[in-house]
């Protein structure tokens, strides 16, 4: 009977073990990347655009560099910037963010952002979300800029972060969780990160790696550049941050963009030399020390603040059958 009783046992075990192991969906087989970015100040350059790699550093833009999604039709102000793309935590579903802005209008005419989500990275909902409109006590907002999603797994949410800037305040990093159907941001946008000097950051980008969140940024009017600051919670408030500058180059840059190498533990960071009209590409292996590897990239257009994901064959197959 006790041998029964364990076998009892550990069948049901075994069932369920496998019961929770049906719900977590297997990692996709990766065999190359999707770069989203937009192209220009131009409002016809402000548009969402694809490329895609196979190695992760030389790209081949689809549909002729010509935007994949018409601006119009998902904006309110005719133009859309800083495109973000993530790959949801079920592994079929994906998730995009643009800023809602016109550059002609002005650098800070712009009071919304979209959030976008597909189940094919060809077919688009869309919703645009103001933020002077949705709230409240939003009258001095002179911008939105640069959003960015992530999962945050102790929400088990999906946290939009982005850049906002009121009167003569800095520019202050955001976030607000978004709605299950990702049309909408639930509750106030509360402060995800301040500097410790309280000057202004923008161009936010956040990677998970050994248990910290490691949140790239952009430093705007003391000395701008690219700095991280990390912790283990996104929303305790509790930054450690790294004293240097991550870019490798004097010049101006923005955009930060990072994402990790297939099978390597190697990432990217990318980032617009915009005074430069280039973009640099480095490689990591700690988010800390970075060296450049311009020589080994090739594009065949020049992107302005995008993102890269990797995408299986099945999934880059189907955007050249859409878009080439």
């Amino acid at each position: 009977m006790k041998n029964l009783s364990l076998i009892l046992v550990t069948a049901v075990l075994g069932v369920s073990s496998l019961a929770g192991c049906s719900t977590k969906p297997a990692e996709p087989e990766y065999a190359g990347y999707l770069f989203t970015y937009f192209t220009g100040n131009k409002i016809e350059d402000e548009s969402i655009h694809f490329a895609l790699s196979d190695d992760g550093l030389n790209y081949k833009a689809l549909n002729g560099n010509r935007p994949v999604i018409d601006s119009k039709t998902i904006s309110s102000t005719g133009g859309v910037r800083d495109p973000h793309i993530l790959r949801g935590e079920d592994g079929k579903t994906f998730y995009m963010v643009v800023t809602d802005m016109v550059s002609a209008n002005g650098w800070s005419s712009n009071r919304a952002m979209v959030l976008m989500k597909s189940d094919n990275l060809t077919d688009w909902t869309h919703k645009v979300i103001n933020i002077q409109e949705k709230y409240e006590g939003q009258d001095s907002l002179l911008r939105v800029w640069a959003p960015q999603t992530i999962f945050d797994k102790e929400a088990g949410k999906y946290m939009i972060y982005w850049s906002m800037k009121h009167g003569s305040g800095p520019d202050i990093i955001y976030y607000a969780y978004a709605n299950d159907d990702f049309d909408d941001i639930e509750g106030e946008p509360k402060p995800l990160f301040i500097p410790e000097n309280k000057t202004s950051c923008i161009d936010g980008d956040i990677v998970f790696k050994d248990g910290k969140y490691h949140l790239f940024y952009k430093t705007e009017g003391n000395g701008n550049g690219i700095k991280v600051a990390t912790t283990e919670s996104l929303t305790s408030g509790n930054w450690t941050e790294s004293p240097d500058y991550k870019q490798q180059t004097d010049k101006a840059v923005e955009g930060a963009g990072t994402f990790k190498l297939i099978g390597q533990d190697k990432y990217i960071l990318m980032y617009d030399v915009y005074m430069d009209g280039r973009y640099q590409f480095t490689e990591t292996t700690d988010l800390e020390n970075f060296k450049v590897i311009d020589q080994d990239v090739t594009m065949d257009f020049h992107p302005r603040h995008g993102t890269v994901i990797a995408l299986t064959a099945e999934e880059m197959q189907r955007l050249r059958d859409r878009w080439n």
